[in-house]
Parts: structure tokens; sequence; C-alpha cells
């Protein structure tokens, strides 16, 4: 046992020389993504053969950690986040790219919500109208809307709120041509602040929609 160990671990970097040589066509982004998933299926299959388990099972369990998760990061999702970036610049949005390849929108509640209400301020209007086209360009990106509200008022106010924030977000979108059936909407009310509820800055933070769009592989 110990021999044939050995021999797996030592067959490691061998592998992933060949994977890296054959991504040498690849963009970038598929190179990163289709390396992730291949140095984890190796390291999956010897982990699994080292332990006395199966190979091709330990493969497939390390190449969705070697993945880090079922998104991809393509050229459409590329150019949608330079076009918000550039729709949101100097509004206090947030637009980056995060680790499983979704790209995710924070949006503070001074352009976004009047306290108490669920209805789209006009500042949010243009960035939603730019946001809806590269949806629409993009018919693969699921999206997932989020609404947040800090822990002003009871839970019973809070929650309905958040979530109300969050449909009245996908309703505009869908007024510009996206189908309805690519959105999820989530209320957390204010149970995952990003700030302390002690200040009136923290407060304003935690007042927030989050929107995430990924593109299945």
């Amino acid at each position: 046992m110990r021999k044939s160990t050995s021999s797996s671990l030592i067959l490691i970097p061998v592998l992933a020389v060949g994977l890296l040589s054959g991504c040498a066509d690849m963009s970038e982004n598929q190179r990163r993504t289709g390396t992730g998933a291949g140095i984890g299926a190796l390291a999956g299959a010897v982990l699994s053969s080292a332990t006395g388990g199966n190979a091709g099972t330990g493969a497939v369990v390390g190449a969705g950690i070697g993945a880090l998760g079922t998104y991809i990061w393509s050229r459409h999702m590329d150019e949608q986040k330079r076009a918000m970036e550039q729709a949101t610049q100097g509004t206090g949005v947030t637009v980056v790219q995060t680790a499983d390849n979704q790209l995710k929108l924070d949006i503070p509640s001074d352009i976004s919500f009047d306290t108490g209400s669920a209805v789209v301020k006009p500042s949010l209007r243009p960035i939603l109208d730019r946001f809806a086209d590269g949806l629409r360009n993009n018919p693969r990106a699921e999206v997932r809307i989020v609404g947040h509200t800090d822990s002003t008022g009871s839970d019973a106010v809070n929650n309905p709120l958040s979530q109300d924030r969050a449909a009245s977000t996908r309703d505009y979108l869908v007024a510009r041509g996206v189908p309805f059936d690519r959105f999820m909407v989530e209320g957390r009310g204010s149970h995952q602040p990003v700030a302390g509820n002690d200040t009136a800055d923290g407060r304003a933070r935690n007042r927030r929609v989050e929107i995430f769009v990924g593109e299945k592989g």
C-alpha cells in the first residue's frame, strides 16, 4: 500500500504538467476553470486511492472542488461586468466577480429604495436599464436578487420588506424584456448585516440589494 500511495503522489505533478499543456489553446477564463477542475479531479482520485476508496469517485468530487462551483466566466460575463462598472461609476454601487464566477452588484439604499419603501428610485433605473441590456444579450445567465434591511423595526416588517425590494428589482428588469423565469428572489431582512446597526451610516449600508448573475457551463 505504501508503494502504491507514493507512486500516486509522484504522478500528480506529472499529470498536472500535461493538463496545463492541454490548456494552451484556451482563453484565460476557460483555462482557469478547466485547470481548477482537472487538478481537483487528480487530487480527488489520488486521495481516494490512497485511502482505499474508488479513484473515479474521488476524481468527480475533486473536480467539483477544483472548479469552485458550476458557473463559468465567459466573454458575455466580462462584457457585462465592464458595462456595469461604467454605468455605476460614482454611484456607490460595487461591481465584482465572485470566487465562483458570478457577477455581483451591491446596491446601497441611497440610490435604490427610500426608507420603508419597495418602489425602485429614479436614481437606480438607469443602472437597471443598462443591466437589462446585458441580460438580454446573455440568455444563459441566471439572476438571483437578495434584499436586505437594517435592524430598525421587527422581523414582521423587515422580512417582507426585503423580499418586496428584491421582487421590485426583478419586476423592473422583467418589464425591460428579461424573462421572468431567469430570476430567483430572496428577502433576508436584517439577518445579514455588513456593518453595525448602531450608527446611521451602518444602517444605511445594511439597507441594500444584492444582484448575482451566473452563467452555467
